[in-house]
């Protein structure tokens, strides 16, 4: 096929339709409004979270001084605490409690851990300052043993806060990046994505010192692998087919999913997933779709619930006659993993995603997003994202 008929076949302008229709049913949309049975998170501001953390001390000391007892109450995060909130399409936490004691000797150390990690993050709050999770751990390695055990207590103390993990000015090191249509300020610099030479504006964790300005993006594309990205990028997607690229190479940070999220909803433009043909990419795109189980009590603020699966679906793969040679055999885990994907609720009730998922299984064979390469490296700017766009052709 040549370059002028793919041209005029995949003429983004044909996708238009499609795009507003899919903007006018999210204006329709309102506030999200959480069951009852689900826990409510707010994202502070450094004097509220402050005053949460003083109203938590006082009420320890009130309890030392009364019963000689105190404890800790916090929303359990185990699994069967996660709820699937259908209406919204949303994994949320629920209500189930669970305490804390400081008078047992086996709690002595988690108990101590957990204080510790409130101390600091008090500190951050107090002095208006960011540290990164690594930070904490080496703050006192003795006393956590290693970091999985201060990673669960920042968790902790932004549950027991009923807060972000944002809120308490812990961060994650950076890992995602952003390129295209979009102009940001970063506290006094301003930021024009579109102008970043050969390379992406990493997304800062330090979000609550980004403010949106403006773009004239007409979706979004979230992109699984950095070397599809550097792909896109290169080619200069965005000024073809105006558009906002993000990755968080492989599966979604906090950073990036909650900068997602808020370009999202204030530019209200339709956003899509990227990802490799494999239960993993499916997996990958459920995290950004609907939140994560480890993170669901952050996840009114991190979920994109109106984002689309564009590719790699599985049916992709014989549709864009990709060959045998670029198809891989699935492995147990991945066939766990399908499995898995098929029970949850929130797949039962896409028949499209459940359709697909299915069909990998049947096939038994899996393949990267680099297998499109096979006919050209250009194929996937110039053929595959302009006709999926262009055709509606997504889950």
């Amino acid at each position: 096929m040549s370059k002028q008929k793919s041209k005029k076949e995949y003429d983004f302008k044909a996708a238009k339709e499609l795009f507003e229709e899919y903007l006018e049913k999210g204006k329709k949309k309102t506030e999200i409004i959480l069951p009852k049975d689900t826990v409510k998170i707010n994202d502070l501001n450094r004097k509220e979270a402050i005053n949460r953390i003083h109203n938590l001390t006082d009420e320890l000391i009130r309890m030392i001084l009364t019963t000689g007892k105190p404890s800790i109450q916090l929303p359990s995060r185990t699994s069967s605490n996660i709820i699937w909130d259908k209406k919204n399409d949303l994994l949320l936490l629920g209500k189930q409690i669970m305490e804390k004691h400081f008078h047992s000797l086996t709690s002595v150390v988690d108990i101590t851990r957990l204080i510790k990690v409130l101390e600091i993050v008090y500190n951050l709050l107090t002095e208006d300052i960011h540290t990164s999770k690594r930070d904490v751990f080496y703050n006192d390695v003795k006393l956590f043993g290693k970091q999985d055990a201060s990673d669960k207590c920042i968790e902790d103390v932004a549950t027991m806060l009923y807060t972000t993990r944002n809120s308490t000015r812990v961060i994650a090191n950076p890992r995602g990046g952003c390129v295209g249509r979009l102009r940001i300020r970063d506290k006094n610099d301003i930021i024009d994505l579109e102008t970043l030479g050969s390379g992406t504006w990493p997304i800062s964790p330090y979000l609550d010192q980004i403010e949106v300005l403006e773009s004239d993006a007409e979706f979004i594309l979230v992109i699984e692998k950095n070397a599809v990205m550097m792909r896109l990028t290169e080619d200069r997607f965005w000024r073809k087919y105006p558009c906002i690229l993000l990755t968080a190479q492989g599966v979604g940070n906090v950073a990036t999913r909650m900068f997602l999220k808020r370009i999202n909803k204030e530019l209200n433009l339709p956003t899509f997933t990227l990802v490799d043909s494999d239960p993993y990419g499916h997996y990958i795109h459920s995290v950004y779709l609907r939140g994560s189980k480890r993170l669901s009590y952050e996840t009114p603020f991190l979920a994109t619930p109106n984002i689309k699966l564009l590719g790699v679906l599985t049916k992709d793969l014989d549709e864009y006659n990709i060959p045998k040679i670029a198809r891989l055999p699935m492995k147990p885990l991945d066939v766990k993993r399908a499995k898995d994907m098929l029970k949850e609720d929130f797949v039962k009730n896409n028949k499209k995603w459940e359709q697909d998922i299915k069909l990998a299984l049947k096939d038994k064979v899996k393949a990267e997003i680099q297998a499109l390469s096979t006919h050209g490296f250009k194929f996937i700017t110039e053929e595959y994202l302009p006709k999926k766009l262009s055709t509606g052709d997504w889950i």
